[in-house]
């Protein structure tokens, strides 16, 4: 028994020799949480901008106990644990495209940068913004020991809003305020008439008004910039603009582009978002054969009418037609000129022609086509036209086989008259 009693003495003697662990407390009054945009927090209208906001913890440890007896903490009561920040657009013209996003841990004394992708309204009014800024986060709000060996935390959820101040410059844009076009025809050149405003918050210096093509539009400017000169707030201004059509488009609308690009007050080139407006076209200037000529015969030198139509929708000035004279035919006299054909008139060409004697009798077809000027006194070629012609056997060959025959016939009763008197 006193054996039993000497081993625990042993024992606790023992236990007592072993050096015990220090562990650390801290006090602290929990995280500080403070945001800011990092770099300029100047923005513009229209601009895909990406903000970047600091985040940064300054919560400080006031008190730290290291000592035997305390059970080492596994979190800092001024760590902001599991941050969750969302970043919204407020009453600004500014679109957030991004959804809240998870940071982990922020240990004080230090700091995050969140970026945040974000789209500013065309049309935003210069001024000063306010974005509100959502941090949702835990810290360990107490530590509370028992004992030697166990501990109990407690945790407090945090959801506090900060205010990120934005400024949207001033900048000029573009008000469309009327679109007409003057003789604009697939094929052709025409003219563009835009009546423009200001409609933006800043004035615009030594302004110049563009237009360029939009993709793949048939639409191609000639005159790509016009210059305006001081374009005040709300100002309207009236301008032209050449431009060309390809000559495969059809009688619709088209896109074209128009920006602007001027100063502004700091001296600056600042170019303007582009406005995309459609441009009416109309047709291209098209002409048929609405009349062919009559019959011709073999070893015919004659002249040839032929109608022809202005099918399109606009005048063609100057018309010249031309028909391409290929074996049999040979002529000297292949173009005629037609004058002024507004759209729907008709005219007459007249074509000498000389028609070979060995001609096959048959119905032919001849190329034609028209030159004429568009409105802008271009030369256009229309496209090529098919003209039928029909050849048929000459009638003078009758009379001279009726002449061939009598006078076969003539020899015949003479020969037969002469014998018979012979024999008599």
């Amino acid at each position: 028994m006193k054996i039993a009693h000497l081993g625990i003495l042993i024992i606790l003697i023992g236990f007592m020799m072993v050096p015990v662990q220090a562990g650390t407390k801290y006090m602290s009054g929990g995280p500080k949480m403070t945001a800011s945009i990092a770099g300029s927090n100047e923005l513009a209208p229209g601009e895909d901008a990406t903000i970047r906001v600091n985040i940064e913890n300054n919560g400080l440890i006031d008190i730290k106990f290291v000592q035997s007896g305390i059970v080492e903490r596994d979190d800092l009561p001024n760590t902001a644990k599991m941050v969750r920040v969302r970043l919204e657009s407020g009453n600004s013209p500014i679109t957030i495209k991004s959804d809240p996003q998870m940071i982990g841990d922020i240990r004080g004394g230090t700091h995050v940068q969140v970026l945040f992708p974000a789209k500013v309204n065309t049309t935003a009014s210069a001024g000063t913004y306010v974005l509100p800024l959502t941090l949702e986060y835990t810290y360990l709000r107490e530590a509370e020991q028992h004992g030697q060996d166990s501990i109990t935390y407690t945790y407090k959820e945090v959801n506090e809003t900060i205010g990120l101040p934005v400024i949207i410059s001033p900048k000029a844009f573009l008000g469309i305020e009327d679109i007409t076009v003057d003789d604009l025809n697939a094929g052709n050149e025409g003219y563009l008439n835009l009546r423009v405003r200001n409609s933006g918050y800043a004035e615009a210096g030594s302004a110049i008004l563009k237009i360029a093509r939009n993709g793949n539009s048939p639409v191609i400017p000639t005159d790509s910039g016009i210059f305006i000169g001081d374009f005040p707030i709300n100002a309207i201004v009236d301008t032209r603009f050449k431009v060309s059509v390809s000559r495969g488009a059809g009688a619709q609308s088209y896109p074209i582009d128009v920006f602007l690009v001027y100063r502004d007050d700091a001296g600056d080139t600042v170019t303007s978002d582009s406005v995309t407006i459609g441009i009416p076209v109309k047709g291209k200037i098209e002409f048929a054969v609405t009349r062919n000529p009559g019959p011709v015969h073999t070893g015919d030198k004659t002249v040839i009418e032929v109608e022809y139509q202005n099918t399109g929708g606009a005048t063609a000035y100057s018309a010249q037609a031309r028909i391409s004279a290929v074996d049999p035919f040979t002529s000297n006299d292949d173009t005629a000129y037609l004058g002024d054909v507004g759209p729907g008139e008709k005219a007459v060409a007249r074509y000498k022609v000389t028609v070979a004697d060995s001609a096959t009798p048959k119905e032919y077809g001849l190329d034609s086509e028209i030159r004429y000027r568009d409105a802008l006194q271009n030369s256009q070629i229309s496209d090529s036209m098919k003209v039928s012609i029909v050849v048929e056997q000459s009638s003078a060959i009758l009379p001279t086989v009726i002449v061939l025959i009598l006078v076969l016939a003539g020899i015949g009763a003479i020969y037969y008259f002469m014998v018979r008197e012979k024999k008599s």
